[in-house]
């Protein structure tokens, strides 16, 4: 049987897997970083007056769909969730 955890909700805690969380977590992270970069992606493309909304989207677009940019991300969140989780269980002992 695997470890359960506490997966905190609005409203609620459900137990789950722990590699649930953790995969949940690593996709959050990925949701953030690609929002991040659309926003950035937007924001110059209106500010120096380069294009319209609709071609921010589609260089942001172009941007993701490169697997190395999704690689970095991906592995990015990945490291990122499992030093957390190191610092946090190192904090404790």
């Amino acid at each position: 049987m695997s470890d359960k955890t506490v997966l905190a909700v609005p409203g609620k805690k459900l137990s789950v897997p722990r590699l649930f969380k953790r995969t949940l977590q690593v996709s959050t992270a990925v949701l953030l970083t690609l929002a991040v970069a659309l926003t950035f992606i937007v924001a110059n493309s209106m500010l120096l007056g380069r294009g319209s909304l609709s071609q921010a989207f589609s260089a942001w677009l172009t941007f993701v769909q490169r697997s190395d940019i999704q690689a970095t991300i991906v592995l990015t969140a990945i490291v990122t969730v499992a030093f957390v989780y190191w610092q946090r269980d190192r904090e404790r002992r």
